[in-house]
């Protein structure tokens, strides 16, 4: 599978520097005497539809009044280069800052805050099966926080990152955290972006850090259904 990290993320940075299971026994009768049998091996839960995805994003009823929408076309879709890390360059062309984690399943919205300039949040929700999901997940965070300093090249603006592996949050099944410093034209944008895996759903919220920190739980909550 080719593995590529979000698109919000890179887009919402240039626009920031640019403006248990149980198991149960019967009661035996007189006659007979029932063995203990093994627990029936759990289910893995099944993959959500992209639409089914969708009414588990947050919207501005959880987020609050100072939060506004962005629409899909207020985001920009440029080719995305690497340069100086080549566990990213191996994940793909874009794989610092491009395109979408590449899962059948996705859905996604952007906020900006108003109350503070230059302020936005991303969510992203994507599902399959947990044995793809975590360790695709994985390697593309490991691959990021693996090269504290590299470079893209989103359109014709070079970007410098430099990246910090932060303590994951106890959410879900598994969680990844990082926090990224963008630097472009003299001006720097720290964003946090933080992933938690809930059965066959992964959440990966970007942003403001403190926005982040605000929203991720509830994210985790609505995604979970």
């Amino acid at each position: 599978m080719r593995r590529r990290t979000t698109t919000a993320l890179a887009a919402a940075a240039l626009t920031a520097l640019a403006a248990t299971g149980c198991s149960s026994s019967a009661t035996p009768d007189a006659s007979s005497t029932v063995s203990d049998q093994p627990a029936a091996p759990a289910q893995p839960a099944a993959a959500l539809t992209s639409q089914a995805l969708t009414k588990r994003l947050l919207d501005e009823t959880d987020l609050g009044q100072s939060y506004t929408r962005k629409s899909e076309s207020d985001s920009g879709r440029d080719d995305v280069t690497v340069i100086g890390c080549p566990a990213l360059e191996n994940l793909g062309g874009d794989a610092a800052a491009g395109g979408s984690l590449d899962f059948p399943n996705s859905a996604k919205a952007t906020f900006t805050y108003t109350r503070s300039t230059n302020s936005e949040i991303a969510e992203e929700l994507y599902s399959d099966t947990a044995d793809k999901l975590g360790p695709n997940t994985k390697t593309v965070f490991e691959a990021m926080t693996g090269c504290p300093v590299y470079q893209i090249v989103v359109g014709d603006t070079p970007i410098a990152i430099t990246t910090q592996k932060l303590p994951a949050p106890a959410l879900g099944d598994e969680a990844w955290s990082q926090l990224l410093t963008f630097t472009a034209g003299g001006r720097d944008t720290v964003m946090k972006q933080t992933a938690v895996r809930a059965g066959s759903v992964l959440v990966v919220v970007s942003g403001s850090p403190a926005l982040v920190d605000t929203h991720l739980a509830r994210a985790v909550e609505k995604a979970r259904g």
